[in-house]
C-alpha cells in the first residue's frame, strides 16, 4: 500500500490491488503507458481528457511510490521527464484487457460528451485480432484513424499492435476509429466499412488474415 493512501484493510489480493490502483484515473494512466511506452507528462495529459493537472501529478507520484511507474530524465533534445511502466506495472496489462472486454457491452449506450482517441484502439485490437495464416510471410497493416497511425504487425501466429507508421505496409486503412474497430472486430464487413467512409489501400486479403470468423470481443457493439 502507498503511504498515506486509504486502505480497505482486508487480507485479500483484490483489496490489496485496489489499495494501489483503485483510485479514479489510476488505471487510465496505466492504459496510456501500456499503449505509449515511455512518454512525457504532456502526452499523458493529452490522452486523459478531463483530468486536472494536479491530479495527474498526484497519480504519477502514487504509482512511482508503488513501484508501478518509473520516471527517467531524458537527455537533450527531449530534456524532460519520461514516464514508463516498470515490469510490475506491465503485469497489469492482462487485467486491463479483461476489464475492457467486460466493459465492451456498455459502449452500446453513448453518453453525451464522450470522446474516443484513435490510439485507444491498440488495446481492444489486442483482444480481437488473430493470425489466421501463421504459415504465410509476415505482413504489416497500418491504421490511420487520427493523428497517430497504428501498426498491426503479423508474423508466425503472433500479432503486435503498436503506435507508429508501418514499414512496407501490405494495406493502409483510413477512417473513423469507431468504424475501423468494428471492421477489425468482424462486426461489419469491408464493403459496409467502405460505404461509410473507410478507405482501404493495398491487399484486401490482409484483413481476412487477421480478423477472426467470430469476434472474441464481448457482444457489445460500438455505437
Amino acid at each position: 500500500m502507498i503511504a498515506g493512501v486509504r486502505s480497505y484493510k482486508q487480507r485479500c489480493g483484490l483489496a490489496k490491488a485496489l489499495d494501489v490502483v483503485g483510485d479514479r484515473w489510476t488505471l487510465l494512466v496505466v492504459r496510456e503507458l501500456l499503449i505509449r511506452g515511455s512518454c512525457r507528462y504532456t502526452d499523458l495529459r493529452k490522452g486523459l481528457p478531463g483530468i486536472a493537472t494536479n491530479l495527474l501529478a498526484e497519480r504519477l507520484r502514487e504509482l512511482e511510490n508503488a513501484g508501478i511507474v518509473v520516471r527517467e530524465e531524458a537527455p537533450p533534445p527531449i530534456a524532460t521527464a519520461l514516464f514508463r511502466l516498470s515490469e510490475r506495472g506491465r503485469e497489469l496489462e492482462g487485467a486491463l484487457l479483461q476489464l475492457g472486454r467486460w466493459g465492451a457491452p456498455l459502449l452500446a449506450n453513448r453518453a453525451k460528451g464522450e470522446t474516443l482517441q484513435s490510439h485507444w484502439l491498440v488495446l481492444p485490437l489486442k483482444l480481437v485480432l488473430v493470425d489466421g495464416r501463421p504459415e504465410d510471410p509476415p505482413i504489416n497493416i497500418e491504421l490511420r484513424a487520427g493523428s497517430e497511425p497504428i501498426t498491426v504487425a503479423v508474423s508466425n501466429g503472433a500479432i503486435d499492435i503498436r503506435l507508429g507508421a508501418a514499414e512496407r505496409a501490405a494495406a493502409v486503412v483510413t477512417g473513423k476509429a469507431e468504424i475501423i474497430l468494428q471492421l477489425f472486430a468482424a462486426r461489419i464487413d469491408l464493403a459496409a466499412a467502405l460505404a461509410v467512409g473507410v478507405r482501404w489501400e493495398g491487399d484486401p486479403d490482409a484483413l481476412h488474415r487477421v480478423v477472426p470468423s467470430s469476434s472474441r470481443l464481448s457482444s457489445g457493439r460500438m455505437p
